[in-house]
């Protein structure tokens, strides 16, 4: 089952509020980073041994990482949005946190994000992850399949909120 998930703009990127608050920490940390970097230059270019000069390229080039990081982040910031909170649970969509057991009683809990903040180890996957696409679009009690051959896997949907 292939499901489209459409947003009002299409440079929108919706985030939950752990997502949001993350990349404004994110934001904060490579400033702080970036910042200490460049008082660590001013530094070195006061010096003329060799020594330094391999130490300032080195550092040169973690600002340029840095500074393209920074960008990406600040430009994924402009365009985020909060996940809406009001809408109708009836139905697996985006912002969905969703119960799931599968056939040995295990309780598993996700919530549908995008992309960018998906981390399956902390309970947020991706829509368009197999598991997410096949969970769009689901109802309480539905059985969602995924995978193929000897790698399918099922779970029972229990509670989406």
């Amino acid at each position: 089952m292939n499901t489209t998930i459409a947003t009002t703009q299409p440079d929108t990127i919706l985030l939950s509020k752990k997502g949001m608050k993350e990349l404004k920490k994110a934001i904060t940390q490579l400033d702080h980073d970036r910042t200490n970097l460049i008082k660590g230059l001013h530094d070195i270019d006061r010096t003329n041994n060799h020594d330094n000069r391999l130490e300032l390229v080195e550092r040169l080039a973690r600002l340029e990482s840095i500074e393209a990081e920074l960008a990406d982040k600040r430009h994924t910031l402009t365009h985020a949005k909060l996940l809406p909170t009001k809408r109708a649970r009836m139905r697996v969509a985006m912002g969905s946190v969703v119960d799931l057991i599968d056939q040995q009683g295990r309780l598993f809990r996700y919530t549908l994000v995008d992309t960018i903040e998906a981390n399956p180890s902390d309970g947020r996957i991706s829509v368009v992850s197999p598991l997410g696409q096949n969970l769009v679009g689901k109802t309480v009690k539905d059985i969602v399949k995924w995978g193929s051959g000897k790698q399918s896997q099922s779970l029972r949907l229990v509670s989406i909120s």
